[in-house]
């Protein structure tokens, strides 16, 4: 029996990777992969922080050479280097390699990817868009440097295990825009459940680690412990009694329509929203108001809700 467990848990873990007839015959347009890369907020994680490892701060948005660290309650997750450097950072990964990474969770040798790394909404990517984003981040500088290995509980450690999780939440099926809704509407929605990868933070998870669909976009907890991510619904819990110029007056200046300023781990998403078109904004904003209205999806007490106050 043991022997039949082991050969089902192989076969079910088994990766799987983008083949190469699936990239389009495509030629790399690098202004709209530095787009992707601002929208992605790759800097944000894999740029070296300024002090400790998990200080929000960043030396430098080009120079990817991973380090930050990611404090939850299964251990704590290192951010690899990205930079493309042969040797420790991805300069050996060819296209196919990386669109497998963010559409798959798999990287070179078939090695499971933890989802610290969003790529259960980088897969809604466009092939054009990361083939786009391999070659803005082929143009950054090189770095050397090895970042430390994850350091987590059992059996959270059993990375061949992630393939069961991929099995449940990993399709790898690009965005497909909803013929009822319109063009900017869309464009929204691509770059919230896509590159920006919103869900990741303001949704609540079940014990697998997926995100819970019917609670999506109703806030969380804070992976780190602190406080919760709030609620962005456009319900009366989140930002119903917002409109379409709060969101995108938000997103260009950081300010909110009470006249509070969003401050930690939101502070350089907003940064970053800052850096994308008028238009992008208008179409983030435009999406969010779509969104199904819901209550909160997690209870704040008191010291949580200060918490959130302080990201929203």
């Amino acid at each position: 029996m043991i022997a039949i467990g082991a050969i089902g848990f192989y076969g079910l873990t088994m990766p799987v990777t983008v083949p190469a007839s699936a990239l389009p015959n495509h030629t790399s347009v690098i202004d709209n992969g530095k787009v992707m890369f601002i929208a992605g907020g790759c800097a944000e994680c894999h740029a070296k922080p300024i002090g400790k490892c998990d200080d929000l701060d960043i030396e430098d948005e080009t120079v990817l050479v991973g380090g930050r660290c990611l404090n939850t309650d299964v251990g704590t997750f290192y951010v690899p280097n990205i930079s493309p450097d042969a040797e420790t950072g991805i300069g050996n990964w060819t296209t196919l390699d990386f669109v497998s990474a963010m559409k798959r969770g798999v990287a070179p040798g078939g090695v499971h990817l933890y989802p610290s790394f969003p790529y259960t909404s980088y897969q809604r990517m466009t092939y054009a868009d990361l083939i786009d984003l391999k070659a803005y981040l082929d143009t950054l500088p090189a770095v050397r440097n090895e970042t430390p290995a994850h350091t987590l509980r059992f059996p959270y450690n059993i990375r061949r295990g992630l393939g069961l999780f991929q099995r449940l939440y990993v399709d790898g099926k690009t965005f497909a825009p909803d013929p009822a809704v319109s063009d900017e509407v869309n464009r929204g929605a691509y770059l919230v459940r896509g590159p920006g990868h919103c869900g990741e933070c303001h949704s609540p998870r079940n014990a697998f680690g997926g995100i819970i669909a019917d609670e999506a976009f109703a806030g969380a907890k804070n992976p780190d412990g602190k406080g919760t991510i709030p609620n962005i619904t456009p319900s009366a819990d989140g930002i119903g009694d917002w409109s379409e110029e709060d969101i995108v007056y938000l997103l260009e200046t950081g300010s909110t329509p009470d006249f509070d300023v969003i401050g930690d781990t939101m502070a350089p998403v907003q940064e970053n929203m800052e850096k994308l078109s008028a238009k992008d904004r208008e179409a983030i904003a435009a999406f969010l108001k779509t969104l199904p209205s819901r209550p909160n999806a997690v209870q704040k007490s008191k010291t949580n809700a200060d918490d959130e106050d302080d990201q929203s």
